[in-house]
């Protein structure tokens, strides 16, 4: 070996017949190690080389692909102003664009609004709208439309679902590209308001809203337009074809088609999924829910602004007049067996009228540590030493002063109406026979949704109404619990009075500072605990069977279905691999 490094140092320029005489030297077992090493040395540097380049790659969306996605129902008004159905809806969360936008996580941003101004009084909200921001048409969106829209939602023939929304609302154009709105008293949700879909005055010119064609060849300034209807023979459209829509204000989407499915019931939407129609569905019952779980599909889940509770109404049975009896009931109740049993999990246990989604205005309850059986016996306890006794048909009886100041031996029970949604029976079922164990006896009494709020609701014909309320601001409880709201129309199902909570709700849903709001709705809890005029049950989940192909999906804060759409510009099926600084 010597000899050889000595023949290599006397070696000058590696010429091509150097190197060959080089390697002439070597004997085979040295050219064999030589060969290895260069052969290492290539590897290692290719294995270096990789490492680096994947530390500095990143994986991005690509634009491209295509997602189906089905629907119970059909659509008839896809028109910001009219939608009220799921399938109406969740086109217009498509299709169309509001000065605001909510955000996936629950925040609200500018969308088609450059910005907006508001007075201190919270009486004017200024907006501007954004440069070059387009309608599907091509047509520029201007102020004019905007004023057309929320006069369009205000105009009380129509009727729109959102005309309470603007309701005292004033808008006005300044030019072109600047809208004021003046309000007749601050309203801390209106920048949600200002969510409403902007609709193109040049295609709705001075027709009927209701009978525009464009209910079903919308255009909207959103993230998809229409690229085709498909009707039945019969004329009533089963699915439309989205495209992507290159100048959408926040950028065109990552998915190019969209194609969303109808069906009449759930048995059809799910029957689509698992033949490979649709990639995704959404507001399917719990049990459907846990059943496809099981089968390996993907759910996401998030909790809805609604609060399911039985209403108590004094006016029909006098037991709810005693707090230990309502207390007890409240007590009582197994509500996280009715999560698990009723739900499948699929909602979370509640003790307030304000749902966990409004965490804002959340008061943290007090952790009971008592075992069921401990619960049970202070329950019968605190039933005995407020005067009820086991009568003989094995519930509690008490004798008590009746309308006519007569004492009358009064059996402690009471009926539970509500719906016949296969969840609200069962859910009652399970109330009944936890009251039972504490001698509350209790019938259930079913009726189909339209004879519920006809024959049931309105003339407040009932003992206790299994019932759920929409709350998607906290400003909503003001209908829900003001006592202005006791008789019909209004919401007040438990004919709750309270002149104080009154106060505390007309102030929350007018003050424009949330430290205020916030100290008003925890005193509005306070107050309904010690009333308890409700004992309020769960808020149950969106449910949403989404397909592993898409990324970027976020429901986490949604305060309804079609919010599930807030963000789906961002959504993607595809991605590349590029170099971190050319990520943007």
């Amino acid at each position: 070996m010597g000899k050889f490094y000595s023949q290599i140092r006397n070696f000058k320029l590696p010429k091509k017949d150097q190197i060959n005489s080089v390697f002439h030297i070597f004997s085979k077992k040295e050219r064999i190690i030589f060969a290895a090493l260069v052969l290492i040395l290539i590897i290692s540097t290719a294995c270096i080389l990789e490492s680096i380049n994947k530390m500095m790659m990143v994986s991005v969306p690509l634009h491209g692909g295509s997602l189906s996605e089905g629907i119970v129902g059909t659509p008839r008004f896809i028109n910001p102003i009219l939608a009220s159905s799921p399938a109406d809806l969740d086109m217009v969360s498509l299709i169309y664009s509001g000065l605001m936008r909510k955000n996936s996580d629950g925040t609200i941003t500018p969308d088609l609004a450059a910005n907006y101004t508001m007075s201190k009084d919270g009486l004017t909200y200024t907006f501007t709208l954004k440069d070059k921001i387009y309608f599907q048409n091509g047509e520029p969106v201007t102020a004019d439309d905007v004023v057309f829209t929320v006069n369009e939602a205000k105009d009380p023939i129509i009727q729109s679902p959102r005309e309470v929304d603007w309701e005292g609302v004033t808008a006005s154009k300044i030019d072109d590209k600047t809208i004021e709105f003046t309000l007749k008293q601050p309203y801390p949700d209106f920048l949600d308001s200002a969510t409403l879909g902007i609709m193109p005055a040049s295609i709705w010119g001075n027709s009927a809203v209701e009978l525009n064609s464009a209910n079903i060849n919308p255009i909207g300034s959103g993230p998809y337009m229409v690229k085709n209807v498909n009707k039945e023979s019969s004329g009533v459209i089963d699915s439309y074809q989205l495209t992507s829509f290159s100048r959408f204000i926040l950028g065109e989407p990552y998915i190019k088609d969209m194609n969303m499915y109808f069906y009449s019931d759930e048995d059809g939407l799910i029957n689509a999924l698992e033949n490979g129609t649709v990639d995704q569905i959404s507001s399917i019952t719990p049990l459907n829910a846990d059943i496809l779980k099981e089968r390996n599909y993907e759910i996401d889940s998030s909790v809805l602004p609604r609060v399911f509770g039985l209403f108590f109404n004094q006016n029909q049975n006098r037991i709810f007049t005693d707090k230990v009896v309502t207390k007890s009931i409240d007590q009582v109740i197994d509500k996280d067996n009715i999560v698990n049993q009723v739900l499948f999990g699929y909602g979370v246990v509640i003790d307030n009228p304000i749902p966990p989604s409004i965490m804002s205005y959340q008061v943290l309850s007090g952790t009971n540590n008592m075992s069921r059986d401990q619960i049970l016996q202070n329950v019968k306890s605190n039933l005995a030493k407020d005067g009820w006794t086991m009568g003989t048909s094995g519930f509690l009886q008490k004798t008590m002063i009746d309308k006519n100041k007569k004492k009358t031996l009064t059996p402690l029970e009471f009926s539970i109406s509500t719906s016949d949604a296969p969840e609200l029976v069962q859910t009652a079922g399970l109330i009944q026979q936890d009251l039972a164990t504490v001698g509350i006896k209790v019938d259930i009494k079913t009726f189909e949704i339209g004879n519920l709020n006809q024959s049931v609701i309105r003339p407040r014909d009932y003992d206790a109404l299994l019932f759920g309320e929409i709350i998607n601001h906290a400003s909503d409880l003001l209908a829900f619990w003001n006592s202005s709201e006791r008789n019909d129309p209004g919401l007040n199902v438990a004919m709750y009075t309270n002149a104080k909570v009154d106060k505390l709700l007309e102030d929350a849903a007018t003050n424009i500072n949330e430290q205020a709001q916030i100290k008003d709705y925890t005193q509005f809890e306070t107050d309904i605990e010690q009333d308890m005029p409700a004992v309020f049950l769960y808020s149950p989940k969106f449910i949403y069977v989404v397909s592993p192909k898409v990324k970027g999906i976020s429901i986490e804060n949604i305060t309804s279905a079609e919010d599930r759409f807030s963000n789906v510009y961002s959504w993607y099926t595809e991605t590349e691999n590029v170099w971190k600084i050319f990520s943007k």
